[in-house]
């Protein structure tokens, strides 16, 4: 078996145990509440295949849970090492650093640079609705003047 198919069923039977145990301590109603809505990984399914491109509804939720898996595999991990730092919240450094340990060290590079895009995004649209509230304010001052 390669590395990485060993690496996804270990990954795999750790978050079901997990998943296991948010439904015993009833964080969860049912082990579907879990899982990502199937509408985004559609989308995510439709972006990542060429046009033309089918995938079955087996495949999707099949792909759905996998998904749920991983995130509730790096969630947990990422959760640890934030305990071990004394932290409550964990932080892009804590899930960055728990892909690391988990060997997924390819995932670090892209996700720093979309996290970067991300928050230029944000800035940006922060400093424009400061601009527009500002010009707004203006606008309705002068308008009391004349």
């Amino acid at each position: 078996m390669s590395n990485s198919v060993e690496k996804f069923w270990r990954i795999a039977c750790v978050g079901q145990r997990k998943i296991n145990y948010a439904c015993k301590r009833k964080m969860v109603e049912r082990i579907e509440d879990l899982n990502l809505p199937n509408a985004v990984i559609a989308r995510l399914i439709k972006e990542a295949l060429p046009d033309g491109a089918n995938v079955s509804k087996e495949a999707r939720t099949t792909i759905a849970r996998a998904a749920s898996v991983f995130v509730i595999f790096l969630t947990s991990t990422s959760t640890t090492l934030a305990r071990k730092q004394n932290h409550k919240t964990i932080n892009t450094v804590n899930i960055l650093d728990a892909l690391k340990q988990l060997e997924f060290e390819s995932f670090i590079e892209p996700l720093t640079r979309d996290l970067e895009v991300y928050r230029k995004v944000i800035k940006d649209k922060k400093e424009k609705n400061k601009k527009e509230t500002s010009t707004s304010a203006e606008n309705s001052g002068m308008k009391g003047t004349n």
